[in-house]
């Protein structure tokens, strides 16, 4: 007979795990995140387990399972490899009227533990006839499908308010993280900005209201005053709106003026962090920002306005002088001059930079050249926006890298 799914609400109730191995390890967290007081009893833990004890987390006795310590648990998890220790646990349990979960012996077992996952206020568990590996497929399906959109999630007692500040990541679609992925298919409104992975946008559903606010460099642009308003407007008419930006949102990316916004409005604004450019793109084309023994900092620089501008507030001379990695954001246009800048300021004229456009993406090339020369080179080789310049001798770890790949490939 197929199992009676139930949704236990274990928040503040004692939980017996009786073994500290892999299977332990995995169970534990899920039991912990539903709010159990968990209890360990196991002669050694693994090294995560470990954290959680240390932690104060975890309650562990550190010995074997002796009858009686199943006692005052509403939950027994049997993870053992010792199958007569796993018997005796759940035929404790089995007299105390206790449901135990054996992890050795699904026949054997009052119950199952399902492959489960969480989307919003929606939880996934399935038990498959006790088949793990078949489980966690479904589930991984079903999951995938709630956050991609593909089953429509859309119609929920608790729909989301106001707005969301959605950091897109770096351009690669598959680089935004889930939970901006779920509010995205959840949005009644979507403000998108140029930036922002562009082909997320075909899988809004139909009825969804998309605001192209696409900042295009010295072109067409809404103004930031036109986006405030229209965040607030949509949310004041009742539905949710999603801000969808390129990388994260509070990097060079004026999420803050955003929220300042909303929340004068009385708007309720969550913010999702996303993967900036500044360190995803360097890392696409090879090239770590900090690399232990090469450079212990980095500085993440906007060069919306040249280093001789009088409206720039950046320390030349002190980037300059540092040892760090420099990762220069809206560049291109103004390389010539922030190069001339560098060098007189003391960087040497052999400091190595790459030029990446189209970081993450299929079209994605890079240019590499000293600091004296590169900005030549990169107008030679037609490198435009949108693109990162990394500057520092972590870009020779990158080549490094590049030259062992090639004499690896038959």
């Amino acid at each position: 007979m197929g199992p009676y799914l139930l949704g236990l609400r274990l928040s503040g109730r004692r939980v017996l795990v009786v073994g500290g191995g892999r299977v332990a390890q995995r169970r534990v967290p899920a039991l912990l995140e539903a709010g159990a007081e968990v209890t360990v009893v196991s002669t050694s833990v693994t090294p995560a387990l470990d954290d959680l004890i240390a932690s104060g987390r975890v309650i562990w006795h550190a010995r074997p399972y002796e009858v009686g310590d199943c006692d005052g648990a509403w939950l027994v998890q049997a993870c053992t490899d010792d199958k007569s220790v796993n018997t005796a646990v759940a035929a404790e349990a089995e007299a105390k009227r206790i449901w135990c979960v054996r992890a050795d012996d699904k026949d054997a077992s009052a119950a199952w533990t399902p492959a489960s996952g969480r989307v919003d206020e929606i939880t996934v568990a399935v038990t498959a006839g006790g088949d793990p590996r078949r489980a966690a497929g479904i589930r991984d399906a079903v999951v995938g499908a709630l956050r991609d959109g593909t089953v429509d999630a859309r119609r929920s007692r608790t729909k989301p308010v106001g707005v969301a500040l959605v950091g897109g990541g770096p351009g690669d679609p598959g680089l935004i993280t889930v939970r901006g992925r779920q509010l995205l298919a959840q949005a009644d409104v979507v403000v998108a900005d140029r930036l922002a992975p562009r082909a997320l946008l075909d899988e809004l559903a139909p009825d969804v209201e998309l605001i192209d606010a696409a900042k295009v460099p010295y072109g067409r642009s809404l103004s930031q005053e036109t986006i405030n308003e229209l965040l607030v407007d949509r949310a004041r008419q009742g539905k949710f709106v999603v801000r969808l930006k390129g990388g994260d949102p509070f990097v060079f990316g004026r999420g803050g003026e955003e929220m300042i916004a909303c929340a004068q409005a009385g708007i309720p604004v969550l913010v999702v962090p996303g993967i900036t450019s500044a360190v995803a793109v360097p890392a696409s084309a090879g090239v770590p920002v900090t690399h232990r023994g090469v450079s212990q900092e980095f500085h993440v620089i906007s060069v919306h306005v040249a280093p001789d501008d009088a409206r720039s507030t950046v320390d030349w001379p002190g980037l300059a002088r540092s040892q760090g990695t420099l990762v220069l954001m809206m560049a291109v246009e103004r390389l010539a001059k922030v190069a001339e800048a560098l060098l007189r300021d003391g960087r040497p004229p052999e400091t190595p930079v790459m030029v990446v456009q189209d970081g993450t993406l299929p079209t994605q090339r890079a240019v590499v050249a000293p600091l004296s020369s590169v900005a030549d080179r990169v107008s030679a080789a037609g490198i435009r926006p949108p693109a990162i310049v990394i500057v520092g001798d972590v870009v020779r770890v990158g080549q490094e890298v590049e030259m062992v790949r090639a004499e690896r490939l038959p």
